[in-house]
C-alpha cells in the first residue's frame, strides 16, 4: 500500500462509499415502510422527523454527517488492517526501519481514530437527545390531546403504563435505532471491505479431492450463515419475553404507587396482608418471567460465544500450509486472521444483536400500541358540544353505561345566569357520569351541549392538588395568581385562614391537607376563578351540614350570575338551587 496517497484514496473511497451507502439505504428504507410491520412502525412513530417539509433539515444533515463519521470509521479499520500486515512483515524481516515508520503511522492513525470516536459520540447524543425530546413532546401531545389520557380507559384494550412508555421507552427508541441502524451500515460496509482484503489473501483448498479457490471466503460465509440460522431460532422467544419484563415490570411499580398514595386507607383497613400478597404476586410474574429471559438469553449467549471462539483458529488453519511453504508472510498471515475476525464479526451482527433487536421490537411495539390508543381515544364519540355565552343547555341528551343500559334518556335541560341545579337520586342512576358527559369524558352518550366551555369549572368530590405551592393549588389549573391579598381573603372567607402564611410552601399538599380542608380549598379556587359555570359533584360531603351550608350562601353572594350544577344526596342543599333533577334509572327522569 502506498501510504503517501492514502489520504486521497480515502477521501475518494469515502465520497464513492457514502453514495453508494445512501442509495441503498433509502432503498432499504422504503421497502421497510411498505412490506414489514417493523418498517411501518418505525415511519409512523418518527416519519415526520425526518421530513424537511415539516421539521427542517437539520435531523437528515445530522443524520447523513453520522453516516460519514461512521463509514470513516469503516476505512480506519481496513487501514489498521493493512498496517497489521506492514508491521508484521517488517518484524519477520528484521527490518528496523520499516518497523519504526510503522510505528510512526500507528501514531497518526491512532491520533484519527480517537478523534473519530469522540466525535462520533458527540454527534450521536446531541442527535439522540434533540431526536428524543422531539418524539417525547410528539406523543406526550398526543396523550394531552383531546383529554385521551382519560378517555383512553374507555377503550376496549388500553395502553397499560403510559408514564412508563412516554419516560422510558422514547429513550431506548430513539437510543437503538441510532446504535441498531449504524451498526447495520457500519456491518455490511465492513463485510464489502473486509471481504475483498481476504479474497486477495485466500488460496485454495482442496476437500474430498475437490479444489475450492478462495476458500477463506467461501469458509466464513458458509460457517457465519449457518451459525446466525440457529442464532434467529433460539432468540425468537426473546422478542416476548422483552415485552412481557417491560409490562411486568411496569405492573409491579405501580402497585407500589397505588400502595404509597393509598397508604393511609390501607392502613385505616389494616390491609397489609392482602395488599402484600398482591405485591408479592406480582412481582413473582416478573421473577419467573426474568427466570425465563435468563435461560433463554444464556442459551442465545452460550451458543454466539461457541460460534465467535470456534472462528478464532479457523483463518490460522486454512493458511497455515501456505505459510509453511513460504508463500505468504507473517504480515499476510496475521492479516488474514484480522480480516477473517473483522468478517465474522460483521457478518454475525445480526445473530449476535439479535436480543438487542428483539428488544427494540418489544419497544415498537409499545410505543405504537400507545399511540394508537390515543388516537383510537380521541376518536371516541361524544355528544355535540358548543360554545354559548352563558348558561346551560342539553337538548335531546341522552347518556348510556358501557353496556349501552340506559341512565338519561332524552334531558332537555335550559339554565341562565344565577340557575342553580341540584342533581339527585339512588346510587348508580348517572349522577356522576352526566357530569362526565357534559365535560365530553364520557363516550357514551348523544345529543347537543351548549354552554361557556372555556368558563366552566369541575369540583370533584376529592379535589385534583397539583404538586408546587398552595398558591399553585388554588390557582389551578390557570397561572400562579401574584396577588397575595386577594388569595389570603379567599382563604379566609373559606376558612382556612391559618394557611394564609404558607402561600408559597412547596409541599405535597393533597397529604397534608384532610378531605374536608382539601374540598374548602376548592371553593376558595372557584372563588377566584369566578366562571360562568360550575360543576360540583359531592363537593361537599366531607363537611359538615353548617359548614356546606356557609360556603355555599358564600357562593351564591359573590358569584351571583354563576350558574351552579350540583351533585348531591343531602336535602339540606334544596335551599341553594332553584332547579332539581331527579334521576330515577333506566333512562327516566323528573324536573322541578
Amino acid at each position: 500500500m502506498n501510504w503517501g496517497s492514502e489520504v486521497l484514496a480515502s477521501l475518494v473511497w469515502l465520497g464513492q462509499a457514502m453514495v453508494i451507502t445512501l442509495l441503498l439505504s433509502g432503498g432499504a428504507l422504503w421497502l421497510l415502510t411498505r412490506h414489514t410491520q417493523w418498517g411501518r412502525q418505525f415511519w409512523q412513530l418518527s416519519g415526520d422527523y425526518f421530513q424537511p417539509s415539516k421539521h427542517g433539515w437539520r435531523p437528515l444533515l445530522s443524520l447523513l454527517l453520522i453516516v460519514l463519521v461512521t463509514l470513516a470509521g469503516v476505512r480506519l479499520s481496513v487501514l489498521f488492517s493493512n498496517w497489521y500486515n506492514g508491521m508484521y512483515t517488517a518484524l519477520q524481516k528484521l527490518d528496523e526501519k520499516a518497523f519504526w515508520a510503522s510505528m510512526l503511522l500507528f501514531a497518526a492513525l491512532a491520533t484519527a481514530h480517537v478523534g473519530r470516536v469522540l466525535f462520533e459520540y458527540y454527534l450521536q447524543q446531541a442527535f439522540v437527545i434533540r431526536w428524543r425530546q422531539w418524539l417525547n413532546e410528539h406523543l406526550l401531545g398526543q396523550w394531552l390531546q383531546g383529554q385521551a389520557y382519560y378517555r383512553s380507559h374507555h377503550l376496549a384494550t388500553p395502553a397499560d403504563n403510559p408514564d412508563q412508555r412516554i419516560q422510558q421507552d422514547i429513550n431506548s427508541f430513539v437510543g437503538s435505532s441510532l446504535s441498531l441502524s449504524m451498526g447495520v451500515i457500519d456491518a455490511l460496509v465492513s463485510t464489502f471491505e473486509f471481504t475483498l482484503i481476504l479474497w486477495g489473501l485466500s488460496g485454495a483448498l482442496a476437500i474430498f479431492g475437490v479444489e475450492i479457490p478462495r476458500s477463506t471466503v467461501f469458509i466464513a460465509y458458509i460457517y457465519v450463515i449457518i451459525a446466525t440460522v440457529f442464532a434467529f431460532r433460539i432468540g425468537r422467544p426473546l422478542i416476548r419475553l422483552n415485552f412481557l419484563n417491560e409490562k411486568l415490570n411496569a405492573d409491579y411499580r405501580y402497585n407500589l404507587m397505588r400502595v404509597r398514595e393509598y397508604s393511609e386507607n390501607i392502613a385505616f383497613y389494616r390491609g397489609e396482608q392482602v395488599e402484600g400478597a398482591g405485591l408479592r404476586h406480582r412481582f413473582g410474574e416478573v421473577i419467573a418471567n426474568s427466570w425465563a429471559l435468563v435461560f433463554r438469553n444464556l442459551k442465545l449467549s452460550g451458543f454466539n460465544l461457541t460460534v465467535s471462539q470456534t472462528g478464532v483458529i479457523f483463518p490460522f488453519l486454512l493458511q497455515a500450509k501456505r505459510f509453511f511453504a513460504k508463500e505468504i508472510s507473517l504480515g499476510d498471515m496475521v492479516q488474514t486472521a484480522q480480516a477473517f475476525g473483522q468478517l465474522q464479526t460483521n457478518l454475525s451482527f445480526f445473530r449476535t444483536s439479535y436480543d438487542n433487536f428483539a428488544e427494540y421490537k418489544a419497544v415498537l411495539d409499545r410505543l405504537t400500541g400507545f399511540q394508537d390508543a390515543c388516537q383510537q381515544a380521541v376518536q371516541l364519540p361524544q355528544a355535540t358540544s358548543s360554545h354559548a355565552d352563558s348558561g346551560l343547555t342539553l337538548q335531546d341528551f341522552t347518556v348510556r353505561r358501557p353496556d349501552q343500559q340506559l341512565l338519561i334518556d332524552k334531558l332537555q335541560l335550559s339554565l341562565h345566569s344565577g340557575d342553580a341545579l341540584l342533581i339527585r337520586g339512588p346510587s348508580g342512576s348517572g349522577k356522576t357520569t352526566l357530569l362526565r358527559a357534559i365535560a365530553g369524558l364520557w363516550p357514551h352518550c348523544d345529543g347537543q351541549i351548549a354552554y361557556p366551555q372555556q368558563a366552566a369549572l369541575f369540583l370533584s368530590q376529592r379535589p385534583y392538588l397539583p404538586l408546587g405551592s398552595l398558591r399553585d393549588a388554588l390557582s389551578y389549573p390557570q397561572a400562579a395568581i401574584a396577588d397575595s391579598a386577594r388569595i389570603s381573603s379567599v382563604l379566609q372567607a373559606v376558612q382556612l385562614g391559618q394557611l394564609a402564611s404558607r402561600l408559597d410552601e412547596v409541599a405535597d399538599w393533597s397529604r397534608i391537607l384532610s378531605l374536608g380542608e382539601q374540598q374548602r380549598l376548592a371553593f376558595g379556587r372557584l372563588l377566584l376563578a369566578a366562571p360562568q359555570v360550575a360543576f360540583l359533584d359531592e363537593a361537599t360531603s366531607a363537611m359538615d351540614e353548617g359548614l356546606e351550608d356557609a360556603l355555599y350562601r358564600l357562593v351564591r353572594s359573590q358569584l351571583p350570575g354563576t350558574v351552579l350544577v350540583s351533585v348531591g344526596h343531602r336535602s339540606t342543599l334544596l335551599a341553594h338551587h332553584s332547579h332539581q333533577l331527579q334521576l330515577q334509572g333506566e333512562g327516566r327522569w323528573q324536573l322541578q
